[in-house]
Protein backbone atom coordinates (compact mmCIF):
# COMPACT_ATOMS: atom_id res chain seq x y z
CA UNK A 1 0.00 0.00 0.00
CA UNK A 2 1.55 3.83 -0.90
CA UNK A 3 2.10 5.47 2.10
CA UNK A 4 -0.43 8.35 1.08
CA UNK A 5 -2.83 5.72 0.97
CA UNK A 6 -2.04 4.21 5.11
CA UNK A 7 -2.60 8.02 6.14
CA UNK A 8 -5.40 8.49 4.23
CA UNK A 9 -6.90 5.47 5.53
CA UNK A 10 -5.87 5.78 9.14
CA UNK A 11 -8.79 6.29 11.87
CA UNK A 12 -9.45 4.93 15.29
CA UNK A 13 -11.44 1.73 14.86
CA UNK A 14 -13.17 0.59 17.70
CA UNK A 15 -15.00 -2.67 16.53
CA UNK A 16 -13.16 -5.61 15.53
CA UNK A 17 -13.79 -9.61 14.72
CA UNK A 18 -12.11 -12.23 16.71
CA UNK A 19 -9.87 -13.40 14.08
CA UNK A 20 -6.63 -14.41 14.98
CA UNK A 21 -3.35 -11.95 13.70
CA UNK A 22 -0.70 -13.97 12.58
CA UNK A 23 2.03 -13.91 14.70
CA UNK A 24 4.86 -12.53 12.34
CA UNK A 25 2.23 -9.54 11.79
CA UNK A 26 1.85 -8.83 15.32
CA UNK A 27 5.86 -9.24 15.27
CA UNK A 28 5.90 -6.08 12.44
CA UNK A 29 3.59 -3.92 14.19
CA UNK A 30 5.41 -4.19 17.47
CA UNK A 31 8.68 -3.98 15.69
CA UNK A 32 7.58 -0.31 14.07
CA UNK A 33 7.58 1.40 17.51
CA UNK A 34 11.32 0.84 17.61
CA UNK A 35 11.88 2.91 14.68
CA UNK A 36 10.10 6.04 15.92
CA UNK A 37 12.42 8.59 16.97
CA UNK A 38 13.95 9.58 20.19
CA UNK A 39 15.31 12.67 21.36
CA UNK A 40 19.09 12.01 22.36
CA UNK A 41 18.28 8.41 21.02
CA UNK A 42 17.30 7.74 24.75
CA UNK A 43 14.87 5.65 23.60
CA UNK A 44 12.89 5.89 26.57
CA UNK A 45 9.63 3.30 26.14
CA UNK A 46 8.78 0.09 26.54
CA UNK A 47 5.23 -1.97 25.07
CA UNK A 48 3.31 -4.52 27.07
CA UNK A 49 1.80 -6.47 24.63
CA UNK A 50 -1.07 -8.78 25.35
CA UNK A 51 -1.88 -11.06 22.97
CA UNK A 52 -2.71 -14.36 25.25
CA UNK A 53 -6.65 -14.08 25.66
CA UNK A 54 -6.54 -14.29 29.09
CA UNK A 55 -4.13 -11.28 29.60
CA UNK A 56 -5.98 -8.86 27.69
CA UNK A 57 -9.39 -10.43 29.73
CA UNK A 58 -6.94 -8.96 32.90
CA UNK A 59 -6.57 -5.59 30.94
CA UNK A 60 -10.23 -4.38 30.15
CA UNK A 61 -11.14 -3.76 33.68
CA UNK A 62 -8.71 -1.22 33.49
CA UNK A 63 -10.34 0.93 30.53
CA UNK A 64 -14.40 0.10 32.04
CA UNK A 65 -15.44 3.30 29.86
CA UNK A 66 -14.31 1.59 26.74
CA UNK A 67 -15.67 -2.08 27.58
CA UNK A 68 -19.18 0.04 28.20
CA UNK A 69 -19.54 2.24 25.33
CA UNK A 70 -17.66 0.14 23.00
CA UNK A 71 -17.86 -3.90 24.38
CA UNK A 72 -16.32 -5.38 20.38
CA UNK A 73 -13.04 -3.61 21.06
CA UNK A 74 -12.15 -6.54 24.13
CA UNK A 75 -12.40 -8.57 20.72
CA UNK A 76 -9.15 -7.36 19.19
CA UNK A 77 -6.73 -9.85 19.50
CA UNK A 78 -3.79 -7.29 19.98
CA UNK A 79 -3.36 -5.04 23.04
CA UNK A 80 0.08 -2.73 23.20
CA UNK A 81 0.06 -0.26 26.33
CA UNK A 82 3.21 2.43 25.20
CA UNK A 83 5.25 2.77 28.42
CA UNK A 84 7.10 6.32 28.82
CA UNK A 85 10.44 5.96 30.54
CA UNK A 86 10.94 9.66 31.68
CA UNK A 87 14.88 8.41 33.66
CA UNK A 88 16.08 7.46 30.36
CA UNK A 89 15.93 10.65 28.84
CA UNK A 90 17.29 12.59 32.16
CA UNK A 91 19.86 10.06 32.48
CA UNK A 92 20.82 10.27 28.64
CA UNK A 93 20.93 14.21 28.62
CA UNK A 94 23.29 14.34 31.63
CA UNK A 95 25.95 12.07 29.69
CA UNK A 96 29.25 13.83 28.08
CA UNK A 97 27.71 14.51 24.42
CA UNK A 98 24.69 16.31 26.12
CA UNK A 99 26.24 17.74 29.25
CA UNK A 100 22.96 18.56 31.45
CA UNK A 101 24.60 17.60 34.49
CA UNK A 102 22.12 17.98 37.52
CA UNK A 103 19.14 15.48 35.53
CA UNK A 104 17.19 18.73 36.15
CA UNK A 105 13.26 17.17 33.98
CA UNK A 106 12.77 21.96 33.84
CA UNK A 107 14.98 21.69 31.37
CA UNK A 108 12.99 20.27 28.86
CA UNK A 109 10.80 22.44 27.18
CA UNK A 110 8.11 19.80 26.84
CA UNK A 111 8.37 15.97 28.00
CA UNK A 112 9.48 14.43 25.09
CA UNK A 113 9.55 10.51 26.82
CA UNK A 114 5.86 10.80 26.32
CA UNK A 115 6.12 12.82 22.66
CA UNK A 116 8.73 9.86 21.53
CA UNK A 117 6.53 7.23 22.89
CA UNK A 118 3.31 8.66 21.21
CA UNK A 119 5.57 8.61 17.99
CA UNK A 120 6.44 5.36 18.73
CA UNK A 121 2.35 4.26 18.84
CA UNK A 122 1.35 6.13 16.20
CA UNK A 123 3.88 3.99 14.01
CA UNK A 124 1.84 0.74 15.07
CA UNK A 125 -0.89 2.41 13.81
CA UNK A 126 0.11 3.15 10.46
CA UNK A 127 1.82 -0.46 10.43
CA UNK A 128 -1.97 -2.05 11.20
CA UNK A 129 -3.64 -0.09 8.71
CA UNK A 130 -0.53 -1.26 6.01
CA UNK A 131 -1.37 -4.87 7.22
CA UNK A 132 -4.98 -4.41 6.22
CA UNK A 133 -6.02 -3.90 9.89
CA UNK A 134 -8.02 -1.79 12.05
CA UNK A 135 -6.15 -0.28 15.43
CA UNK A 136 -7.32 2.14 17.87
CA UNK A 137 -5.28 4.33 20.50
CA UNK A 138 -7.26 5.21 23.69
CA UNK A 139 -6.68 6.48 27.52
CA UNK A 140 -5.84 4.71 30.49
CA UNK A 141 -7.65 7.18 33.20
CA UNK A 142 -5.22 8.18 36.26
CA UNK A 143 -7.52 6.33 39.03
CA UNK A 144 -6.77 3.36 37.09
CA UNK A 145 -2.94 3.68 36.31
CA UNK A 146 -1.29 2.25 39.98
CA UNK A 147 -3.91 -0.91 39.74
CA UNK A 148 -2.59 -1.70 36.07
CA UNK A 149 0.93 -1.51 36.94
CA UNK A 150 0.06 -3.98 40.03
CA UNK A 151 -1.75 -6.51 37.80
CA UNK A 152 1.09 -6.85 35.36
CA UNK A 153 4.61 -5.85 37.25
CA UNK A 154 5.19 -2.67 36.09
CA UNK A 155 7.62 -0.68 37.52
CA UNK A 156 6.75 2.79 39.23
CA UNK A 157 9.12 4.44 36.83
CA UNK A 158 7.15 3.86 33.18
CA UNK A 159 4.20 5.80 32.58
CA UNK A 160 1.64 4.58 30.30
CA UNK A 161 0.45 6.67 27.75
CA UNK A 162 -2.65 4.55 26.51
CA UNK A 163 -3.57 1.72 25.04
CA UNK A 164 -3.42 0.64 21.50
CA UNK A 165 -6.18 -2.25 19.96
CA UNK A 166 -5.10 -3.81 16.90
CA UNK A 167 -7.17 -6.37 14.85
CA UNK A 168 -9.90 -6.58 11.56
CA UNK A 169 -12.24 -4.71 11.41
CA UNK A 170 -16.03 -6.24 12.38
CA UNK A 171 -18.09 -6.95 9.15
CA UNK A 172 -20.23 -4.76 10.82
CA UNK A 173 -17.85 -2.41 11.53
CA UNK A 174 -20.69 1.07 11.57
CA UNK A 175 -19.57 3.66 8.95
CA UNK A 176 -17.78 7.13 10.36
CA UNK A 177 -19.82 10.18 11.42
CA UNK A 178 -20.81 12.30 9.30
CA UNK A 179 -20.07 14.78 12.09
CA UNK A 180 -16.21 13.87 11.43
CA UNK A 181 -15.88 15.20 8.54
CA UNK A 182 -18.09 18.44 9.25
CA UNK A 183 -15.29 18.56 12.08
CA UNK A 184 -12.21 18.36 10.16
CA UNK A 185 -10.48 21.27 9.98
CA UNK A 186 -9.12 21.88 7.02
CA UNK A 187 -5.06 23.11 6.06
CA UNK A 188 -6.70 26.54 5.91
CA UNK A 189 -7.30 26.78 9.32
CA UNK A 190 -4.50 25.03 10.90
CA UNK A 191 -1.57 26.09 8.86
CA UNK A 192 -0.22 29.03 9.26
CA UNK A 193 2.17 29.88 6.10
CA UNK A 194 5.53 32.43 7.38
CA UNK A 195 3.67 34.11 9.64
CA UNK A 196 0.80 33.26 12.71
CA UNK A 197 -2.68 34.53 10.69
CA UNK A 198 -1.25 33.85 6.82
CA UNK A 199 -2.91 30.78 5.25
CA UNK A 200 -1.62 31.55 1.63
Amino acid sequence: MEFSEVVRRRRMIRHYSDKALAPEVIERILASALRAPSAGFSQGWAFLALTAPADRARFWPFVPARVENTPTMQDAPLVVVPLAHKAAYLERYAEPDKGWEDRAEARWPAPYWHIDTGMAALLMLLTAVDEGLGACFFGIMPEHLQPFREEFGVPEEYAPIGGITVGYRADDQPPQSKRVAERRRSADDVIHRGQWGRHA
